[in-house]
């Protein structure tokens, strides 16, 4: 109620420290904020980018925010002006770290497992993910009604296999590698001929994770610059597919750690590039771009910022000290990215003023947590 009772006033005053507005936009809808709805939709009109080759477009993240609207929180924006001092721009954080299930994954399985008709849905669905995708995928199950095979990597953070008991998962163990997941998670899709709700390489879900967008440029339609997490492209794809249709001029970039900067790579490169081994602190991170998120990487992604494992933790530290939140290593390194030498010396980003970030998920185990400071 809290938040709620602070963000009324926010047409009248500027943001005090560790500011909400996360009820502000749903609270002027309410009240009037038709005009902002309209703006964004006239925009979209004028939009010169066409999507006829990609996965996902406006149209289907618009269609999935209404899908999922029933089911998913509409989560707060967040502002420190400590923060924004140390960086000299306006920050705002999109906490999907409250989201349902702990993360932003809940949006795109919620969207894919309410798509499925009732044939498929009745045979149940499979999935492989380190975590957070697992226990979005488990919970929207567990609102259908339905069985849910997950395949988990031995080595995922036990707070998120926790999730996916909780929410009624049923775990199937592999090993660490992207291969031994998809090998295991193909034999359990030929066992029970259920429905593969893949973590990131599908339209459905590219078009649950693009909601943020809509959302959060309606909460705060300053932003000039939005920083995403990126590792299987799923997230940013949606991302940046709707923010470039609501303002073509935004600046979509992505926030990777140097451990696992394969999308870095692929961007110089122009193809998909993928990694012997990964190494970073940043579980949630390790995926490889798909092919159906790799065209729109590589064509609505304005850049890639490539940071360090030691930055992040300090990013996950000043998030716990100053927003009062905690996040995991995924979840904090967009704001390690705009808090880097190679953000802040870089002359392309000088007209980045009003910066969103999305901390994308706070699914962290405590040990882990108080292990990473003391580094």
């Amino acid at each position: 109620m809290e938040i709620g009772n602070r963000s009324q006033s926010l047409e009248q005053r500027e943001p005090r420290e560790n500011e909400s507005f996360g009820h502000s936009l749903h609270c002027l809808k309410l009240g009037g904020s038709v005009v902002l709805l309209a703006s964004c939709t006239k925009m979209e009109e004028k939009s010169q980018v066409t999507r006829e080759n990609y996965a996902a477009d406006i149209s289907s993240i618009r269609e999935a925010q209404q899908r999922i609207r029933p089911f998913i929180h509409r989560t707060p924006v967040l502002s420190s002006e400590t923060l924004n001092s140390m960086v000299g721009r306006k920050l705002l954080f999109k906490c999907e770290c409250f989201q349902k299930g702990g993360a932003f994954k809940f949006r795109g399985a919620c969207n894919t497992i309410f798509s499925l008709d009732d044939a498929q849905a009745a045979q149940g669905i499979v999935t492989h993910s380190s975590g957070n995708h697992a226990a979005a995928v488990s919970l929207a199950a567990k609102l259908r009604g339905i069985r849910a095979y997950v395949v988990i990597p031995k080595n995922a953070p036990q707070c998120k296999v926790e999730n996916v008991r909780r929410y009624g998962g049923q775990i199937i163990w592999s090993e660490s590698t992207i291969e031994s997941r998809e090998n295991i998670a193909t034999k359990v899709l030929q066992d029970t001929g259920a429905t593969l709700v893949h973590p990131f390489n599908d339209g459905r879900i590219i078009s649950g994770q693009g909601t943020i967008s809509v959302e959060f440029l309606e909460q705060a339609p300053q932003i000039d610059t939005l920083i995403v997490p990126i590792s299987g492209g799923g997230l940013i794809s949606g991302v940046a597919l709707a923010a470039k249709s609501i303002n073509p001029g935004i600046r979509v970039l992505g926030a990777e750690p140097k451990g696992a900067n394969d999308a870095a790579r692929s961007k110089e490169a122009g193809r998909i590039i993928t990694l012997s081994q990964t190494d970073t602190v940043a579980d949630g991170l390790r995926a490889f771009l798909g092919d159906l998120t790799w065209p729109i990487v590589r064509d609505f992604v304005d850049d890639i910022v490539v940071v360090e494992d030691k930055e992040i933790i300090e990013a996950m530290r000043l998030c716990f000290e100053i927003l009062k939140v905690a996040v995991e290593p995924s979840g904090a390194i967009g704001l390690a990215a705009v808090l880097s030498e190679s953000f802040r010396n870089n002359s392309t980003f000088r007209d980045c003023k009003n910066v969103g970030i999305i901390l994308s998920g706070g699914n962290v185990d405590l040990a882990v947590l108080w292990d990473s400071f003391s580094k």
